[in-house]
């Protein structure tokens, strides 16, 4: 399993880069002021790395639980990313619609676009992650097609 260190380095380092892709695409892309799509962004950027966390260290034990070893095939990585933006549009979908005031169904249109865009930052940035910090003492088992 990975170390609390090597937890926190993958969790800021996916908010920081997801946070500096959002804010000026989401401007671009709904409308609405770099400034109100950046704070949407921060405070999403906060509580996705705490449930990122959570979430990994979760996933993580699962893993062991009812596979025996941490690696991730491509159908896992997709589940991995599916359900993580799912947790995560259910907390940010009524706080998107207040602050922008809009309709809870404009917001969901919006969080699914979000999600979308997450779900596959997600996949290809943890896909990378795991190519340039492989597991500590991971087995030719554990990494089979999986690690560098």
């Amino acid at each position: 399993m990975r170390t609390t260190g090597d937890r926190i380095r993958h969790t800021v380092g996916f908010e920081l880069i997801g946070l500096l892709a959002f804010a000026p695409l989401a401007s671009w892309v709904f409308g609405f002021a770099l400034h109100q799509m950046g704070l949407i962004g921060a405070v999403a950027s906060l509580i996705a790395a705490v449930w990122n966390y959570v979430y990994n260290l979760m996933f993580d034990k699962a893993m062991l639980r009812f596979r025996g070893q941490l690696r991730k095939t491509p159908a896992i990585r997709v589940l991995h990313a599916i359900l993580f933006e799912g947790g995560l549009l259910l907390v940010f979908l009524p706080s998107v619609a207040w602050y922008l005031d809009i309709s809870l169904i404009d917001a969901f249109i919006m969080d699914i676009a979000v999600a979308g865009f997450y779900m596959v930052y997600a996949l290809i940035y943890n896909w990378a992650y795991d190519a340039i910090f492989p597991i500590p003492n991971a087995t030719p088992r554990d990494c089979a097609a999986d690690c560098p």
